[in-house]
């Protein structure tokens, strides 16, 4: 097994670096690390201060998303956190790119918390379905307040690290050039007493704020009442108003195994992998690239495509494709690949074009239709797209957006109509993975998210 967790020392600093890409997800053999590290550091007496910093990208993404619905393996996350903050030696946190979920929680075990220019912070779980199962709701309030807490965390924002600095998440806003430049900085104001380290779960009860928590729950109540875990965070909150740390940590798991228990933690989760999946074509690898790009007639897509340096890259190890994104049907532009734009409403022209691509109304995404049964040129033609900053969509012979769309016009119940088109589109064959229907369902048509698509509940 790769080693995912170094232990570096340099003088009177041990860093412990997460190297586990591409997010440093914490995975089990992070977990166990970052407890191994730990214990090496401490036992050494040479070293006074112990720096956890992320390799590559990020700090720490969040959890490791191949464990998800799997039996949890120890160390479990909460009992790494407990031994971080317990230390005898000063920790730190040298956050960078983002800081998320469990990573988040890692850092707030930590004495002292240092975070990179532009770093992002958040406990974003309720997305999923879940609220923070490791210390979030207990520790962010003692160093926020519970009103700041309470709302990034039912709304599972994101902040700056000047944001995190104000509201007391954070310690400093280093302008260090990388996490390694930084811990060595930190570490010797720790040595010389210029900072002061503290246990986060050592702080004070953050102060109760029952007109905040209220407010927050009759908006839940008028814009989500359908939802389960945003609920469940305000329980664990006030749980960090009035008990102790080690008992508001027991009130917080068992919210958080009562969202795992609920179906709606299953739907989000479906939706999140299906988003993650959308756009690959099977059959697509290797994939070609395209070599030249003409843009016929007028369009709106054109305006992302036209000056993008990337449009005319050649590779010399693909072939190469040339392609006609053609908005003119009465054009005539000879090429190997001709790409339909289609106006709203307009017709699907499938047997004169080798492909016709739909902007989906309101929405970020295009639907890019395959007629003539060619993975390679479609996967080539949605990498074209991606990296001028759209979302894709792949079909075959037919549109599946104006299939579901179609299928609400004229009916009263619309997430039964959406659940009947998504089994009839499987069976005709014109989606790659009914997973794709969720996620366009979801996004382009009001289907609720927490229900994980009308393909998911229809077949569950």
């Amino acid at each position: 097994m790769d080693q995912t967790v170094h232990l570096n020392c340099q003088g009177a600093t041990a860093l412990i670096e997460i190297d586990n890409p591409p997010v440093n997800a914490l995975s089990q053999s992070v977990r166990a690390g970052i407890l191994d590290a730990l214990s090496r550091a401490e036992a050494d007496p040479a070293i006074e201060v112990i720096a956890l910093m992320g390799r590559g990208k990020v700090f720490i993404a969040g959890a490791d998303i191949r464990e998800f619905g799997k039996p949890p393996k120890a160390p479990l996350l909460p009992d790494v956190i407990e031994r971080l903050e317990q230390s005898e030696k000063a920790v730190i946190a040298i956050l960078h790119g983002v800081a998320l979920g469990g990573g988040l929680e890692v850092a707030l075990g930590c004495h002292y918390r240092i975070a990179l220019m532009d770093t992002r912070l958040g406990l974003p779980e309720v997305n999923l379905g879940l609220l923070p199962g490791a210390g979030g709701t207990q520790r962010l309030p003692r160093l926020t307040g519970l009103k700041t807490a309470a709302e990034w965390i039912t709304q599972g924002k994101l902040v700056s690290s000047e944001t995190a600095l104000e509201t007391g998440l954070i310690d400093q806003v280093t302008m260090a050039s990388s996490p390694h430049e930084a811990a060595l900085e930190v570490a010797e104001q720790v040595r010389k007493g210029a900072v002061t380290r503290r246990r986060t779960g050592a702080l004070a009860n953050p102060k109760a704020d029952t007109e905040s928590l209220d407010q927050l729950r009759q908006e839940l109540d008028r814009n989500s009442p359908e939802l389960f875990s945003p609920f469940r965070i305000l329980e664990a909150l006030e749980a960090s108003c009035s008990l102790p740390l080690r008992e508001g940590l027991k009130v917080e798991r068992e919210l958080f195994l009562q969202c795992m228990d609920s179906p709606q933690r299953a739907g989000l989760i479906h939706h999140f992998f299906a988003s993650r999946a959308i756009g690959k074509v099977p059959g697509g690898e290797p994939v070609a690239e395209i070599e030249a790009l003409i843009l016929s007639g007028e369009h709106a897509i054109f305006e992302k495509l036209h000056d993008d340096p990337r449009v005319e890259r050649v590779s010399a190890s693909l072939p190469s494709i040339e392609v006609c994104l053609n908005s003119d049907s009465g054009a005539s532009v000879p090429t190997t690949c001709h790409v339909q734009l289609i106006a709203e409403d307009a017709p699907i022209n499938e047997s004169r074009f080798a492909f016709s691509l739909i902007k989906i109304p309101d929405t970020h995404w295009l639907e890019l239709i395959d007629h003539q049964a060619q993975p390679a040129v479609q996967q080539a033609l949605i990498n074209l797209l991606r990296k001028a900053g759209c979302k894709v969509l792949p079909s075959k012979g037919n549109s599946i957006y104006r299939s579901l769309q179609a299928s609400l016009t004229g009916t009263e119940n619309s997430r039964s109509s959406l659940e009947q088109a998504a089994l009839q589109i499987v069976r005709e064959g014109l989606c790659y993975r009914p997973d794709d229907l969720d996620v366009i369902a979801i996004e382009a048509l009001g289907y609720p998210a927490h229900l994980g698509g009308p393909h998911f509940q229809a077949s569950s």
